[in-house]
């Protein structure tokens, strides 16, 4: 029963993100020209008008110029048609005082869900009637290569101030060629984790080793140019 839900190609960190088109809030979507060019937070929800749904669309809102601002598109999923997503966005409207913007799939019949692998297995073997997605995140970069995963039970709420951070460590990684990396709950502004090489000895000068394999700098924007 399993292996008919399960997608042909696993998604996981590193893997290229399927394409896929379908329906959303604000009309058909064509996932690889929606993010062409840029990275994508993608995540799901279980369903329309249900409570940490509705509180985790309208923190996504909240923040869509702090991700706009990082070549970041938001996307989000759940499993309603596109007039229940409508009117759900427009409750969401009213109850937050924010607007939101950014498209929200529309996958009646769990198909990017399961393609995406979303779906709450556990719930599936425990012999639930239908399929559920869980509260997955992707970010995926401009080359469409999956770089994080988070994956929430549906009793549990998603960080977006965690999935900023995560995105902006991303970035950092993505455009230095993974030549430094991040340190635990790091924040722009601390110090990154220097990888010990030749190159990166003349980049970062000012880097204090701890050990010689934990090498931290402060991260002058202008080395990275």
């Amino acid at each position: 029963m399993l292996t008919n839900i399960l997608p042909k190609q696993a998604i996981y960190i590193g893997a290229k993100a399927p394409n896929f088109q379908a329906m959303s809030s604000l009309g058909p979507i064509d996932f690889y020209r929606y993010t062409q060019g840029k990275w994508c937070v993608f995540f799901s929800h279980p369903a329309d008008f249900t409570p940490i749904c509705t509180t985790e669309i309208g923190a996504f809102g909240a923040l869509q110029d702090e991700f706009t601002n990082r070549n970041c598109v938001l996307l989000g999923l759940s499993t309603n048609n596109k007039a229940s997503h409508v009117r759900w966005i427009q409750d969401i409207e009213a109850i937050t005082g924010i607007s939101i913007t950014f498209p929200i799939v529309c996958d009646e019949e769990k198909k990017v869900a399961t393609q995406f692998s979303m779906i709450d297995l556990n719930a599936l073997t425990s012999g639930a009637p239908e399929l559920t997605p869980l509260r997955t995140v992707y970010i995926i970069d401009p080359n469409k290569v999956v770089r994080l995963i988070h994956m929430y039970p549906l009793s549990t709420g998603r960080n977006t101030a965690e999935v900023l951070r995560c995105l902006d460590s991303l970035q950092l990684v993505y455009k230095t060629d993974g030549k430094i990396m991040t340190p635990i709950n790091w924040i722009p502004g601390d110090d990154i984790v220097v990888v010990p090489d030749p190159e990166t000895v003349k980049q970062f000068p000012h880097r204090r080793t701890i050990r010689d394999y934990l090498q931290l700098s402060p991260l002058d924007p202008n080395s990275l140019d």
